[in-house]
């Protein structure tokens, strides 16, 4: 499940990056969205062997959670089969966190799938846009796109997130958050 908000003006924003890492996921599967049953779109694929089910939400981001319930209940899905790809003003661009389960950080279509499910143990893929500017609202600049100067490090990063949502399905979440996690925190301590 890749957040977002539906509607060309937010393609690439900052807070569309989940649905760029489903989307680039599909594409490369040569996968279909297409309308689910309920406010959001979805199409089917595999790695290693492993159906998988993209999903988009066709709500805006702080109404996600009706779309995840929505979709969650249409395919006969557990907790345990999700993982919610998003994007976090709290990490640097370019930096992957991925989790089992945990808050919202501030992050609004989080809260609103807490709330919908109402509990927070499923897992997701926080993929890091940096921190907005002191001098800006961070609900504006999560809904600019990527500067110029950001725009090979975004796609980079996009790339990076789908090759991490591969290897979930393909090694289980715990050996990802390892090799993820580790690597996010190496690249960290570099720079």
């Amino acid at each position: 499940m890749g957040l977002g908000n539906p509607g060309a003006e937010y393609t690439n924003t900052r807070h569309n990056v989940g649905f760029r890492v489903v989307a680039a996921l599909a594409e490369g599967l040569g996968t279909e969205l297409v309308a689910g049953r309920g406010d959001f779109v979805t199409g089917r694929g595999a790695f290693a062997g492993e159906e998988v089910r993209f999903v988009l939400p066709l709500t805006y981001m702080n109404a996600s959670g009706r779309a995840v319930r929505q979709a969650l209940d249409a395919m006969d899905a557990d907790l345990a089969d999700l993982l919610v790809i998003c994007d976090d003003v709290h990490l640097p661009l370019g930096h992957l966190r991925l989790r089992r389960s945990g808050g919202d950080g501030g992050h609004n279509g989080l809260a609103s799938i807490i709330e919908s499910l109402g509990e927070n143990s499923f897992a997701r893929l926080r993929v890091g846009v940096d921190a907005s500017p002191e001098s800006q609202d961070q609900a504006d600049y999560v809904l600019e796109p990527f500067g110029e100067d950001e725009l090979g490090t975004a796609e980079e990063m996009i790339k990076d997130a789908a090759s991490a949502v591969v290897l979930v399905v393909r090694e289980g979440l715990d050996a990802a958050m390892n090799q993820i996690n580790r690597k996010s925190s190496d690249d960290r301590e570099d720079a």
